[in-house]
């Protein structure tokens, strides 16, 4: 287990995770104060994680050919491929929350609040991980990932007063 993270946590995918998570969280975020049916929800975090990945590999392939004036490589594709599916997986990861929800294992406010608060946590863990693989000593990488947990916590705050 500690080998897969540490692989996981040293791939390119790292920044792409993180950037669906974002817009998952920002999704649930702001369905939550209109909330549809669990199982609503969930297809609409997995139409939205196929969207932004979609859209993640059309974006590059776009970028790709009109910077280099070449068709892009399958190789080039693969890689491509590769980000999309860590930014999906991002956007999708709160859908188990609602599924489960769907199932009856928790109610539908709990799978919003769990689902705000796992999104928040692996945005910090991310950042505290990102500045211990970057040399930062325990108490600066714990400082860095509540930094940038705080970024998740204002969206959430925003959400609070506006409505």
């Amino acid at each position: 287990m500690r080998a897969s993270l540490e692989q996981h946590l040293g791939s390119r995918q790292v920044g792409r995770v993180v950037y669906g998570s974002i817009i998952g969280m920002a999704l649930v975020v702001y369905i939550e104060s209109h909330p549809p049916k669990p199982l609503v929800m969930a297809v609409w975090l997995l139409g939205t994680a196929l969207t932004v990945g979609l859209a993640e590999i059309y974006s590059e392939v776009v970028g790709a050919e009109t910077s280099a004036r070449q068709p892009v490589t399958r190789r080039q594709v693969r890689y491509m491929l590769e980000d999309a599916v860590a930014v999906a997986f991002g956007v999708a990861f709160p859908a188990v929350f609602f599924l489960l929800s769907a199932l009856g294992v928790m109610d539908v406010e709990r799978a919003f609040s769990v689902a705000k608060w796992t999104g928040l946590g692996l945005i910090g863990f991310y950042g505290f991980w990102a500045a211990r693989f970057a040399g930062a000593a325990p108490h600066q990488a714990l400082f860095k990932g509540l930094l940038v947990a705080l970024v998740g916590a204002g969206l959430i705050a925003l959400k609070a007063l506006v409505h």
